[in-house]
């Protein structure tokens, strides 16, 4: 009896990005991440591209690409962020999937998934298609192949969406075995499923236009067990669980296959990648079954059964695709008492705006490309690609004839229009239990900035009708009310525009000096004059400067001047040039009076000249916001450290001999070495060189007075300096005395209270364990002194960093 095992993981976040600054913000709930995209890319995403195989002692033997061992689907959206932001694992998922069809007779372990994860089910057939073809162009994008398979988001379907796959060139998806209705065996007779299916074979959907898809229902007890139990807890309670599904008694080749949220391996189950990485690899040792991918299998065993589904049904929700509409009674359970009752106004007010937008859209973008939607399907390309050569190679393939500069951004607002109704309906908006919660705030951003774009492109109001129907979605806490106030509280002050991006240029030329032309997230912004003044703390800039969104090509010709008088107190204005000022006429008087330090004078000026468009530090977006706070702070911080130790080095003797007789230390003595003790800790760590010695007796230092450490940033600091070390080692394996002193400070960090994270240092290990010790080892038994040095070194660094060496 032949037996395989296929192990499937859904990675997906939804897209995070600011809609109008086409990145993340920093997000407090990640701490101590930026957000949470870093947070589970360190917890899941990383480990499962470089997971450890232990030995009894606990020592790493192996350090595995999970990914290339799975059935795997990366949502295109969160790939995109990692693409930029995590470009290590990034890779290492590419190289996956090239490394899996080696191992899988040509079939890649990497799936495609519907573009940005909304329910299929509940979109129109329309959205349904740009959805899948631009999840299938995106995989292309990066993969270099066309997908086999699709995964649909909460693995929602209905006989619409296999359709679509089917046309598409899909040949399979994967569903849960309750969404099975019926099957049979080729003419058979039909039987009912009863809830549930014989998920150890594939079965073969009949579509009413003639084509078929094959299905994979996955074994939905054990894929519970790993996502909802302890089975990640033990690696072989794993395989035993996975290989005691095969069903004696059958002749036929039979596969055992589960499906989970790949973020279960690491993110919601600490170290389940480990326990995937120690399944997979005694499988494979141990021949209890071959490993394969659904694309392999097929192949090798087409279908014997067809089956009909449940339609309208998915995994997460017992009640269909309920969920996402309505208050079904399914939530997280973390609030049994809170009413879902605001998903269902909350989808109203999504399809009143996309079923405004639609015609609107088809109209004004009749008049500049042929086909509206082959447009908008094929926009993906830009999406991937924002160069001027893509987007003329565009224009060339869907224009109705050369455009104008404005007609182009007329078309691309067109385009971004689209994309954010379709973001907008990313499910994770419903999934959760109140409509103040991050995810659903997101999706209203996505609408916010369709209807700002509705607004600017056909001139009427769209906003108000749109509040009106939030107004309905009541949210459970008193302090957000409904649907509205959580917009007007959490959405329109994230909103942009040209100027609040010229605002925030023009606040942030005061503390960075920036080229003549920089970038500011998605706009580019050109300097053409900028003029600084200072008198003592005060400074006032004033300058002309011109911003483009590289999004939609929109651009505007701003004046700004800001005036900062120390500490916070900032204010500044922005406004657009007129046509027929080559200078603003104001700028000869805010300088005499910011000169003569007339502050009444300066304000009263920029009120008169910019109006209602005055700016502040608020005016910053959240990161630069914070670290120029951070920086106005640093001063003052600063100047409290220097008191702090100056007061504690005058009082050190004092406080040995209190300590002798063992008398507490006075709060303020106590404190001043705390605050001295933690502030010299980040500079020794923070410095090019690193003295292991002088480190070790601060510490010491910290331990005598019992002072308390700043142990989270400490810790981080000490690995970043660490990593730096090791990727010095790994560009220069001969420097012996780099070498030791990498050691050392392995040796010294596993002594602190603040020990590091190894990761890093140890894949960088073990890559050298691979290539460059063999050779060490070689030198070393033909009797070369210096290798046998280096090969001491390096076999003690690996017993410090807990890998074990041949």
């Amino acid at each position: 009896m032949e037996r395989y095992i296929c192990i499937h993981g859904h990675f997906y976040q939804p897209p995070r990005e600011n809609p109008w600054l086409e990145t993340i913000e920093v997000q407090d709930s990640a701490h101590p991440y930026h957000d949470w995209n870093q947070r589970i890319t360190a917890e899941c995403y990383a480990p499962n591209s470089a997971s450890r195989i232990l030995d009894a002692q606990g020592r790493i033997t192996a350090i595995v690409n999970n990914y290339a061992h799975i059935s795997f689907n990366f949502g295109p959206t969160l790939l995109a962020w990692m693409e930029r932001h995590a470009p290590a694992t990034y890779q290492a998922i590419l190289d996956a999937d090239a490394q899996g069809r080696k191992t899988f007779s040509g079939h890649g372990p990497a799936i495609a998934q519907a573009y940005n994860h909304i329910i299929l089910p509940l979109a129109t057939r329309r959205d349904k298609e740009t959805q899948i073809i631009w999840g299938i162009r995106d995989f292309y994008h990066r993969f270099r192949r066309p997908p086999e398979g699709m995964w649909l988001p909460e693995t929602a379907v209905d006989t619409e969406t296999l359709a679509i796959l089917a046309e598409q060139g899909i040949r399979f998806t994967l569903l849960a075995p309750h969404q099975a209705r019926r099957f049979r065996r080729a003419d058979g007779p039909w039987q009912d499923c009863n809830g549930g299916i014989d998920p150890t074979t594939p079965y073969q959907v009949h579509l009413p236009s003639g084509r078929t898809i094959a299905v994979f229902f996955y074994d939905g007890s054990i894929a519970h067990a790993v996502a909802f139990q302890d089975l990640l807890h033990n690696g072989e309670a794993f395989v035993q669980r996975l290989v005691s599904a095969f069903r004696e008694g059958r002749p036929w080749p039979q596969i055992v296959h589960i499906a989970t949220d790949g973020e279960t391996y690491g993110h919601h189950r600490p170290h389940g990648d480990m326990a995937l990485a120690y399944a997979l690899h005694a499988l494979r040792s141990r021949r209890l079954a071959r490993l394969t991918v659904y694309g392999e299998y097929l192949s090798r065993h087409p279908p014997a059964y067809h089956v009909e589904i449940v339609e309208n049904s998915s995994w997460s929700c017992a009640h269909g695709v309920q969920r996402w509409r309505t208050a079904c009674g399914c939530h997280t359970g973390r609030h049994p008492e809170w009413s879902q009752a605001w998903r269902a106004p909350l989808r109203e007010a999504m399809d009143w705006l996309r079923d405004t937008l639609a015609p609107l859209y088809e109209e004004a973008a009749a008049r500049l490309v042929r086909d509206p939607w082959a447009a908008r399907n094929d926009y993906i390309t830009i999406i991937l690609d924002r160069s001027p050569e893509v987007w003329q190679a565009f224009l060339s393939q869907h224009a109705r004839r050369p455009l104008s500069l404005h007609e182009q951004v007329t078309l691309r607002k067109l385009l971004e229009l689209q994309r954010h109704t379709l973001l907008m309906y990313t499910s994770c908006g419903w999934f959760f239990d109140d409509i103040s919660g991050l995810e659903t705030v997101q999706v209203l951003q996505y609408a916010a900035r369709a209807l700002q774009l509705g607004e600017d492109l056909f001139q009427r109001p769209l906003e108000p009708d749109f509040l009106r129907i939030l107004e309905r979605a009541k949210s459970n806490l008193a302090e957000h009310g409904d649907g509205r106030r959580v917009y007007e509280r959490f959405v329109r002050p994230a909103m942009v525009d040209l100027k609040r991006v010229g605002a925030h240029y023009a606040v942030s030329a005061l503390f960075e000096s920036y080229p003549p032309q920089t970038t500011v997230y998605s706009y580019s912004v050109e300097q053409e004059d900028l003029q600084t003044l200072s008198m003592g703390e005060s400074r006032l800039a004033i300058g002309r400067l011109k911003v483009t969104s590289q999004v939609t090509l929109e651009s505007a010709r701003l004046c700004s001047a800001v005036v900062h008088f120390g500490g916070h107190n900032l204010v500044g204005g922005v406004r657009e040039l007129r046509d027929e000022e080559a200078h603003p006429l104001h700028t000869e008087e805010l300088t005499h009076a910011f000169l003569r330090a007339d502050i009444p004078a300066v304000l009263s000026l920029l009120e008169q000249h910019y109006t209602a468009a005055t700016y502040s530090l608020h005016s910053l977006f959240r990161d630069e916001q914070r670290r120029i706070i951070a920086r106005i702070l640093q001063a003052t911080v600063d100047e409290a450290e220097t008191v702090y130790r100056q007061l504690y080095q005058r009082h050190q003797p004092l406080m040995r001999y209190l300590v002798s007789l063992g008398y507490p230390l006075p709060r303020a003595l106590h404190r001043a070495a705390e605050v001295a003790l933690n502030a010299d800790l980040r500079r020794a760590l923070n410095g090019n060189g690193l003295d292991w010695a002088r480190l070790t007796t601060l510490v010491q230092e910290a331990q005598t007075w019992q002072v308390g450490l700043d142990r989270e940033t400490l810790a981080h600091l000490l690995r970043e300096a660490l990593e730096r070390l090791m990727e010095r080692l790994a560009d220069s394996p001969d420097d012996i005395p780099l070498l030791k002193h990498v050691k050392d400070g392995v040796a010294v960090a596993r002594t602190l209270p603040f020990a590091p994270d190894l990761w890093k240092l140890q894949n960088t290990y073990y890559t050298l364990l691979q290539h460059v010790y063999p050779d060490y080892q070689r030198r070393a038994q033909q009797g070369e002194g210096e290798a046998k040095v280096w090969l001491d070194l390096f076999t003690a660094l690996g017993g410090l960093l807990a890998v074990r060496v041949p």
